[in-house]
């Protein structure tokens, strides 16, 4: 076994004194679904509901003394916290202004005394700035999310107990890429035990800094990033991770649709009682590209977090149904005449429910505005309703599909 085999299997025994294992469960329900052989790593049942403290263990165990600082708006910063508390180092932890309160109240609960957190930006970026600039002025360490050797080490820890877990390789092993830590140190430490299973890894659509770094041959900076998916919303992949995962076969690289994400947590959520992020849910939600290539195999997904915030439960319902199909927007021209309304109404199937409808009667006009939103059981319905609405003269647009109208309006 080579030198990173011993160091990844120490950091996962010295992890032993703070926290257990995850389990590595077999889910029957996506097992039937799949017509494979479905386990799921539980990362979301960590102390912290994410795999991130792992690597800050692993690094800060290292520590000779002093500080160790950090940005992050998210699990980075609360396995930070965490760690700070339980291993007795004093953290500073930047966070964006914009942080929900939810998120800075538990980073202060997970670090106690032990934590400075300091609130600097309205972006991500600022914040970032701040800290590592607070680290150059004060020799402070600065712990990257993904970006540190000691860091991918610890989240390879993920693989060791696998490994131990499923008393063997699975087929298949799914997860998620963001900055790189976890995908990276997993493939590492398989491949230095000399055996690698299949590997996917998978990406958020408007997130895709993996892709773009194979593509180019070296990390590259997205133009733009959807921060829907926040623990896996990179817009640059590590250094370090790339130097693990460029030779990745591109075809490998999963990229999922943001909403569609959605249509699974909410899935996981209803049938499973399983609570996942956007960013635990990306590797199995990937089963859905993946479909006959899976077909009679043992599957391992990464569930890697599951710090889900409640309040955004009504977006990711909008969102599930909008890519399902089954709720759309509409902009419609109606004439300003006594019971055009009710002719409206008509043309609704039993099944055609409402959700949003607002008005503008403008006077002197001859037609008005309508903004409306409308939920039904099956996407045909909506050409029903098209191909009515079309031969009875209403004119209309589709907001559901513009997204700069879509973030406007809906």
């Amino acid at each position: 076994m080579t030198d990173f085999v011993a160091r990844a299997e120490a950091a996962a025994q010295a992890m032993r004194a703070l926290f257990a294992p995850t389990p590595c469960q077999r889910n029957d329900y996506l097992s039937d679904r799949f017509g494979a052989d479905i386990w799921l790593k539980r990362e979301d049942l960590t102390p912290v509901r994410s795999y991130k403290l792992r690597g800050a263990f692993n690094a800060m165990r290292k520590m000779d003394g002093g500080r160790v600082a950090c940005a992050s708006a998210g699990n980075h910063a609360q396995g930070v916290a965490w760690m700070c508390r339980h291993l007795g180092v004093e953290g500073v932890i930047f966070m964006p202004v914009t942080t929900p309160g939810q998120k800075v109240d538990k980073t202060r609960l997970f670090g106690g005394e032990r934590v400075d957190i300091r609130l600097v930006g309205d972006f991500f970026d600022d914040t970032l700035a701040a800290a590592q600039a607070f680290c150059a002025e004060t020799g402070t360490r600065f712990l990257s999310p993904f970006d540190d050797d000691d860091v991918i080490e610890g989240q390879a820890s993920v693989a060791v107990e696998m490994v131990e877990q499923m008393d063997g390789l699975p087929d298949l092993i799914v997860m998620p890429v963001g900055g790189g830590g976890l995908s990276a140190g997993m493939l590492a430490y398989l491949r230095a035990r000399g055996t690698v299973p299949e590997m996917r890894y998978v990406e958020p659509l408007g997130g895709a800094s993996l892709s773009a770094a194979l593509a180019a041959g070296h990390p590259v900076k997205l133009e733009s990033l959807d921060n829907f998916v926040d623990g896996a919303a990179v817009a640059r992949i590590g250094d370090r991770p790339f130097d693990v995962l460029r030779q990745v076969p591109p075809q490998h690289v999963l990229r999922v649709p943001e909403n569609r994400i959605c249509i699974t947590i909410q899935e996981l959520l209803n049938t499973e009682g399983v609570v996942l992020e956007p960013a635990g849910a990306l590797s199995i939600d990937a089963l859905r590209d993946l479909g006959p290539e899976i077909s009679g195999r043992r599957v391992v997904c990464v569930a890697t977090g599951g710090n889900f915030d409640f309040e955004r439960l009504p977006d990711v319902k909008e969102r599930a149904m909008r890519f399902a199909g089954l709720k759309k927007y509409f902009v419609l021209r109606m004439p300003q005449r006594p019971g055009a309304l009710r002719d409206f109404l008509e043309i609704l199937g039993p099944d055609d429910d409402i959700a949003r409808f607002e008005y503008l009667k403008k006077s002197a006009r001859n037609f008005g505005t309508v903004l409306i939103g409308i939920e039904t059981s099956e996407p045909a319905a909506f050409a029903r309703l098209e191909a009515r609405m079309g031969e009875l003269g209403f004119s209309w647009r589709d907001l559901t599909g513009d997204p700069m109208l879509g973030e406007l309006v809906i």
